[in-house]
């Protein structure tokens, strides 16, 4: 599903996140492999929120006027935020089911 149809954004890192899923799902990975890719995730979270927090900076300051610029910034760091944080449950609820597990 194109997710830039439903907010009219272009959400790069969903879809490399998609594709590396597919790819891996025909491969084998490494638990680090996974964990590093979920490392970059959250940076590329970090930095999202980051220009959202400088575009409404500049727009407080007057620098910007675009709204509409603005409100797509803040929604890809929200969308961004939304998806690392089902990520980060999903491995927990996964490292809990693994550590309940009886040997």
């Amino acid at each position: 599903m194109d997710i830039s149809a439903l907010h009219n954004i272009a959400a790069e890192y969903v879809k490399n996140a998609a594709e590396a899923a597919k790819q891996a799902a025909g491969q084998d990975q490494e638990f680090s492999g996974v964990l590093q890719s979920a490392m970059d995730l959250i940076n590329e979270a970090n930095d999202l929120h980051n220009q959202s927090e400088e575009a409404t900076m500049q727009f407080a300051l007057g620098y910007a006027t675009n709204t509409h610029e603005l409100k797509a910034i803040q929604e890809k760091a929200d969308i961004a935020l939304n998806y690392t944080v089902a990520v980060r449950d999903k491995m927990l609820e996964a490292y809990k089911e693994i550590m309940n597990m009886q040997i």
